[in-house]
């Protein structure tokens, strides 16, 4: 009985010869039925797999740009998108798209969440008539552990303590700190830091101000950055023209005053007579600082370079200019002004239009999302 059933041997006299092709087992199991079936079952599992790994990248609660070829390889930012106003939800992942295609840096983006893990802009901040306050959440404020910067753009949150405690712990080890618009009235529930046994505010003391009123009409006026002139030379500024954005002046610090000690204005904000770029500057207001820096000291004298943007609703980084400046700032932040070139495009990567600013949702088009709806 021939070894393998179904092969058919020709002979050359009385002595058997070779097959016409070289026998594969393998080959004849693949033809038969039962080959076939086993073929079939394997693509279900490669596509119930690969379903799988989409679902489980659709539910990861951050968003995560690997940073391509550029002066920042090898480096890692956070940003953090928590308002629920100026739509950073939109614009923190436009920049990490920015930051990772055009600059080479790791980007991965947090937001705040509702209890079905969406993000969501239209959690109160504070407590609804009849109903205790709900806590805000930032799932992923672990990657401020090994974050080389990170980008905050939070509005009035309260979030548990453990969440809290992580944000002291990288806001008190020396890494620097940029902040965006409602960024320096972020934390409603004040966050547990104490240096030297004085508490310390967010805003105030680490930012160099917080949000005080606006300086002129809310969603009527629009602003017009003027850049310092004994700064113009200053890395941050390389290359930086034409800032303008939609929204409106922040006053930080009281009238007669100016920004505290230590802190070096680069950009005035001047109020303009309406809403479109061309439009007048208001001859009633005058400007005040919109963008500057300084030195934060830990509760371990390590001395933490600090940069603030009054400026940054999603629709006042449509400007360039405005682009150019967070941009460059990251790279001072982190010491590495040596490599910024204003001519590194600074282009937003694929489509942005993010809704207008405000709280009326409903009329916006702004509901909760899931996270990867943001990509």
């Amino acid at each position: 009985m021939p070894r393998y059933p179904g092969l058919v041997m020709k002979s050359r006299g009385n002595t058997p010869s070779a097959p016409h092709a070289a026998f594969c087992p393998t080959a004849v199991f693949a033809r038969s039925p039962l080959g076939r079936a086993h073929r079939a079952l394997l693509a279900a599992i490669a596509m119930v797999a690969v379903a799988w790994v989409a679902r489980a990248a659709d539910a990861t609660p951050w968003l995560r740009y690997p940073g391509a070829d550029g002066p920042g390889k090898g480096r890692r930012i956070v940003l953090i998108a928590a308002d629920q106003e100026y739509r950073s939800e939109h614009s923190m992942p436009m920049l990490a798209r920015i930051l990772s295609t055009h600059h080479g840096f790791d980007c991965t983006v947090l937001f705040g969440v509702n209890e079905e893990g969406e993000v969501d802009p239209t959690l109160p901040v504070y407590p609804e008539k009849g109903r205790p306050l709900r806590e805000h959440h930032i799932p992923g404020l672990e990657h401020l552990a090994t974050a080389d910067l990170v980008i905050f753009f939070p509005r009035l949150l309260t979030l548990p303590m453990a969440e809290r405690e992580q944000i002291v712990r990288y806001i008190d080890s020396g890494r620097p700190i940029m902040s965006i618009r409602t960024g320096n009235h972020g934390f409603l529930a004040p966050l547990p830091y104490r240096v030297r046994g004085k508490a310390v505010r967010w805003g105030e003391d680490v930012l160099g101000g917080s949000f005080m009123e606006h300086h002129g009409q809310w969603q009527a006026d629009s602003t017009r950055g003027i850049i310092v002139a004994e700064q113009r030379g200053h890395p941050i500024l390389a290359g930086v023209e034409d800032i303008w954005g939609q929204s409106d002046v922040y006053r930080t610090y009281a009238k007669g005053s100016t920004l505290p000690a230590g802190c070096t204005a680069l950009v005035w904000g001047q109020p303009l007579l309406g809403r479109k770029h061309d439009d007048p500057p208001n001859p009633n207001l005058e400007p005040l600082p919109v963008a500057w820096f300084k030195h934060w000291e830990t509760s371990e004298g390590k001395q933490a370079r600090v940069f603030h943007s009054t400026m940054g609703s999603a629709h006042d980084f449509q400007s360039a200019g405005l682009r150019r400046l967070i941009i460059q700032a990251a790279y001072w932040l982190m010491s590495m002004e040596s490599q910024i070139d204003p001519a590194r495009s600074v282009d937003i990567v694929g489509p942005y239009a993010p809704p207008k600013s405000g709280f009326n949702y409903k009329e916006l088009g702004v509901f909760p999302r899931p996270v990867a709806e943001f990509r």
